[in-house]
């Protein structure tokens, strides 16, 4: 950032937080690690667009992935 390389922040984020999920999902239910995977799978592609589909991306993954996942875990898991 300080270099004025901002093109790589959403994918950095994206497969930071998606790291965290699969890391944790050992101690939780199922449905996490893979939660975290599709927070990767946002994170790679991040990486080959521009900033601004990066941003939009990172917007999709956050809001998008976590009320999807929401859903499946208050469906199945009783939330």
């Amino acid at each position: 950032m300080r270099g004025g390389t901002l093109e790589t922040l959403p994918s950095v984020w994206l497969l930071l937080y998606g790291v965290a999920f699969v890391s944790s999902g050992a101690f939780s239910i199922r449905v996490i690690p893979v939660m975290g995977l599709c927070f990767m799978i946002f994170g790679i592609l991040a990486a080959f667009v521009p900033l601004a589909v990066g941003n939009l991306l990172l917007g999709a993954a956050f809001g998008g992935l976590h009320i999807i996942f929401g859903l499946i875990i208050a469906r199945n898991y009783g939330g």
